[in-house]
């Protein structure tokens, strides 16, 4: 490939900026017990997210689900009569997934396969099958691709015991601390308890309260993980001169990435605690994804940070160039992250406080961030990045922009 070659390339896709917009966005309750199926939930949140954007049934052409979800399109479409699917597709793996998910979408409308996509995502992740919990049960010999046979006999068996490792090591090699991690989830109760659909609603969290909390996976706390939750989300996606049609604010798509690592890692999150340094790094996709908007860290008024663990914020903070490599833990303790502080993050109370659907929720909160819809509202925000996950497998991340 030539030098014009790339420079053609480039500009191609930064010609993408601002084409498509997020016009509708829905959720269902959020809790440890839905009593519905996962069906049910992934049909209303859709239908919340039609009605918001304005739209029938029948204009919805399109549908993205996550790979993990138990909801068929086809099961979808047939509940809430949308007769006219010309595009479906599957994205990515659980919470590396959301952000991913719409860039599908967005590839969809800007190559004229379909107008208005449904996005969504849908779990009983509590009632149901926990994402938590140990697993390594019920596998056979061999791990499944999965690398747990290397792990799972020493007692590494749960995805919060694989970040407490990461969170170990960020101590010892940054002199990180318990408190600092417990800023995050201390900020993220704040805005729960400013949300009143919240889960954690009501029930404030003070750095003693997380401090004197039970040790799950040591170093991390009970206040660390995220909540398990029954609940669904979903946005609809279209063109901007659709946006433009509709009386809310147009929420435009700056830019989405997904990838990897600049080296991939085989074996997903468990492979990264086998081949190379106990890192999981999304600093590259971060590059990718500011260079595909234009804009940098210095640019970002408002941010829903993938929050599966407080570590994963931490970690987030520095990969997004917030602040230096190892100054994620005095970043977070800085008051940078409230509401008037120079990065306000999550402000529905995120995976922590508010539910944990796989990052989807993360989405719908930026939409109604710039929309001036949250219970937290940054005053002037203009810009909202989001993050799906971190590498380990892949991850995927967007900006979103207030026109």
């Amino acid at each position: 490939m030539t030098a014009n070659q790339v420079t053609v390339l480039t500009s191609s896709r930064e010609m993408n900026r601002d084409r498509c917009a997020i016009i509708g966005v829905g959720t269902t309750d959020f809790s440890f017990n839905s009593g519905r199926s996962t069906l049910t939930l992934a049909a209303q949140a859709a239908s919340q997210a039609i009605t918001d954007a304005g739209l029938q049934p029948a204009e919805v052409d399109g549908i993205v689900r996550c790979e993990m979800d138990e909801v068929l399109h086809a099961d979808l479409a047939a509940t809430l009569g949308l007769s006219n699917v010309n595009f479906w597709a599957a994205g990515s793996w659980a919470g590396a997934a959301p952000c991913g998910m719409v860039g599908l979408a967005v590839s969809a409308v800007l190559s004229g396969q379909a107008k208005n996509i449904l996005v969504f995502r849908a779990l009983n992740g509590r009632s149901g099958r926990r994402f938590g919990r140990d697993w390594t049960s019920g596998r056979t010999v061999g791990g499944a691709g999965s690398y747990l046979e290397f792990l799972s006999p020493y007692g590494l068996q749960s995805p919060g015991m694989a970040y407490a490792l990461f969170a170990r090591k960020h101590m010892a090699d940054y002199h990180t601390t318990s408190e600092q991690l417990g800023h995050i989830a201390v900020t993220c109760h704040s805005r729960a308890n400013e949300n009143p659909t919240a889960q954690r609603y009501g029930n404030p969290l003070t750095m003693e309260k997380y401090l004197d909390s039970r040790m799950i996976a040591d170093p991390l706390r009970r206040y660390d993980f995220c909540l398990e939750t029954d609940g669904a989300a979903a946005v609809v996606v279209s063109s901007v001169e659709r946006a433009h049609d509709t009386d809310k604010p147009a929420i435009l798509i700056r830019a989405v990435a997904q990838g990897d690592e600049a080296v991939p890692r085989q074996g997903g999150l468990w492979g990264n605690l086998l081949t190379g340094p106990l890192t999981n790094s999304s600093s590259a996709l971060a590059r990718r994804l500011y260079r595909l908007a234009g804009l940098g860290p210095e640019d970002i008024d408002v941010a829903q940070i993938y929050d599966c663990f407080t570590i994963t914020v931490l970690m987030q903070l520095e990969d997004y160039g917030f602040c230096k490599r190892g100054e994620g833990g005095p970043f977070a303790a800085s008051g940078a992250l409230d509401l008037d502080g120079s990065l306000p993050i999550n402000t529905s109370g995120g995976n922590l406080a508010d539910g944990y659907i796989h990052g989807l929720s993360h989405i719908v909160e930026g939409v109604r961030q710039l929309r001036g819809e949250s219970t937290a509202t940054v005053a002037g925000a203009q810009t909202c990045l989001v993050t799906s996950g971190m590498p380990g497998p892949g991850s995927s991340a967007l900006i979103l922009r207030r026109e």
